[in-house]
């Protein structure tokens, strides 16, 4: 398969619907997203693709707070860090380009943010306003 840019909704899609059959066939991240989405994938899905469409190519069509939904997940690094390894694999499969490099970085902040975050909830029980 020649590997291209991520361009569209097609391409975001086709990240999406690949990243996700590697998660749900993971013995270690499978079944957390198994138990948290249960029967409602279509929905997830949907929801993933507006979220990368907004954030890879500036569509603005998701609208959330993607954070709060892991606030509650049995998670940690070794979590993050496969859900990394596994992005990583969609895209050096399929795509290759900026944006592809894009989505690779952000998915790394991301990762960094919400461990930070799950770290401040486990010390601190919630979050405070820091002002």
């Amino acid at each position: 398969m020649k590997r291209s840019d991520i361009h569209n909704r097609t391409d975001i899609e086709l990240l999406v619907n690949k990243f996700y059959t590697h998660v749900r066939a993971d013995e270690l991240i499978g079944p957390i997203f198994q138990e948290a989405i249960g029967d409602q994938w279509p929905k997830h899905l949907a929801k993933m693709y507006t979220f990368w469409e907004t954030v890879l190519l500036d569509q603005h069509t998701y609208s959330g707070a993607p954070f709060m939904p892991h606030a509650r997940l049995p998670i940690g690094t070794q979590h993050f860090d496969r859900w990394l390894q596994l992005f990583d694999l969609t895209l050096d499969t399929y795509f290759d380009g900026p944006v592809a490099d894009d989505a690779r970085a952000r998915a790394a902040k991301m990762a960094v943010m919400f461990q930070a975050k799950l770290q401040y909830l486990k010390d601190h029980g919630s979050f405070r306003p820091i002002f």
